[in-house]
């Protein structure tokens, strides 16, 4: 067995093992989903006069699989420098690439699966999301989307020291992000200075290109969102490489 399928069979098994985790992975969102559906439940957005659904649902989504990715990844390494296991594969003949392309494959899996079940949720009567005919280009984008987040995460994984620093420099992170970007609150609503902010962050092509595939934003909006994308997670990619840390000590 080679290192690569070592370590995703050993990530996988870890990971279906703790079920608080993975309960709160994908119910997570979906909370966010019941709070702003009953709040703005048959409400539509002034500036555009689509139903807050449209614009909310893609943003928790996109957000949710975001948020899975980062904290996935940055916990995992951690623990593992902590531990030593980093540096015990690394006297193995496994490189970088091996071990982030194992949680690479973990956090597409769980990604797509919080997807699936997300618009399930959404699109059910009480929410009443509107799945346009393209939805089939959610897919690429949360693909790249999952991969620029995974590789954020590889570089909050290789400074922070303890759980406590993860969780903090991920929801500093994270959270702001997700208010800027407009995964909670419409960016027409938003100050022309944040709507102008919001294009240096990556969750905001995310929300975008989701947003586009699922409710008919269009097929050349989509494809600029991937492209985005792509470039966020090259430059994220290269620094996560550069910054990777196999141990404290080191």
């Amino acid at each position: 067995m080679s290192a690569y399928a070592a370590l995703t069979t050993a990530g996988y098994r870890a990971y279906t093992r703790d079920r608080t985790t993975l309960f709160f992975t994908f119910a997570f969102p979906l909370l966010f989903l019941v709070v702003f559906g009953l709040i703005f439940s048959g409400q539509d957005v002034e500036q555009s006069g689509r139903p807050y659904i449209d614009h909310i649902a893609p943003g928790v989504l996109a957000w949710g699989v975001g948020n899975a990715a980062v904290f996935g990844v940055a916990f995992v390494l951690m623990q593992w420098r902590r531990d030593d296991i980093l540096r015990l594969i690394r006297m193995t003949p496994t490189p970088v690439s091996a071990v982030i392309a194992s949680r690479y494959v973990l956090a597409v899996a769980v990604g797509v699966v919080q997807a699936v079940l997300f618009v399930a949720v959404a699109t059910l009567p009480f929410f009443g999301l509107g799945v346009s005919g393209s939805w089939p280009l959610a897919l690429p984008v949360l693909v790249l989307g999952i991969t620029a987040f995974l590789m954020l995460g590889v570089i909050v994984g290789s400074y922070a020291k303890t759980p406590e620093a993860v969780a903090a420099v991920a929801n500093c992170l994270m959270i702001p992000m997700a208010f800027l970007s407009g995964s909670f609150l419409p960016l027409d609503m938003m100050p022309d200075w944040m709507q102008t902010l919001s294009r240096a962050l990556p969750l905001r092509y995310l929300n975008d290109g989701v947003s586009g595939a699922l409710t008919g934003g269009g097929t050349g909006g989509v494809l600029v969102d991937c492209a985005v994308l792509a470039g966020f997670a090259v430059v994220l990619g290269a620094v996560a490489v550069r910054t990777f840390r196999w141990s404290d000590k080191s």
